[in-house]
């Protein structure tokens, strides 16, 4: 186990690049402004699920991989980044429904936002950087075996992002609550979720085309 001012350190590194936007955050706020809480408490399950693959990745030593292959890392951008416009543009090309969500089809639907969740995790270049750089750098040779300290590091980032993200939900249920009073603005809350989502994903093209 990593000496105790090590986890401290690195705890503090994991809560900055927890809060800090990038694209979990950014989805968890179009899922709320579009689905409300529910949707945005299912995207938080989701991300959370989506960073424990990157802790067993990182585990099995498939970090090295990205580490020592350029290629591999751009294509994990790309493919997330491209998941994302995906995303984006079904809001944009959704049916608008005025009819109330029955329990079923509200459980059909959060079920398939977590499913999206864990995928936008997995996908997500900021994760897989961040293991990647940071990781590495606070696994202490002295204190034993490699994999139960990336295990432990692993862990930590995934319990500290959770609270980060329901903060997240909560400030956009708020801050779009009085759209969800207005039927006529529901046409307007997926516009602004496909608007982050196909706009983050433009810049992380634009960003690795360069």
């Amino acid at each position: 186990m990593p000496p105790i001012e090590t986890l401290v350190a690195f705890t503090i590194a994991a809560f900055i690049m927890n809060l800090s936007p990038g694209p979990s955050n950014l989805y968890v706020i179009a899922r709320t402004v579009s689905q409300g809480v529910n949707g945005g408490l299912s995207a938080v399950a989701g991300l959370a699920v989506g960073s424990l693959i990157h802790v067993v990745a990182a585990v099995l030593g498939l970090s090295v991989l990205f580490e020592y292959s350029p290629l591999a890392y751009a294509t994990l951008k790309i493919c997330g980044a491209a998941y994302l416009i995906y995303l984006g543009i079904n809001y944009f090309l959704a049916e608008q429904s005025t009819e109330p969500v029955d329990a079923v089809s509200a459980k059909q639907t959060y079920g398939k936002i977590f499913r999206e969740s864990v995928t936008v995790e997995v996908t997500n270049p900021k994760t897989a950087l961040f293991f990647l750089a940071l990781l590495p750098q606070f696994v202490v040779p002295e204190a034993g075996p490699a994999a139960p300290q990336f295990l432990i590091l692993g862990l930590i980032v995934t319990l500290s992002a959770i609270p980060c993200d329901l903060f997240v939900t909560f400030f956009a249920s708020r801050a779009t609550q009085w759209m969800r009073e207005n039927d006529s603005a529901r046409k307007l809350q997926d516009r602004i979720a496909g608007t982050i989502l196909t706009g983050l994903g433009s810049y992380i093209l634009f960003a690795e085309s360069r």
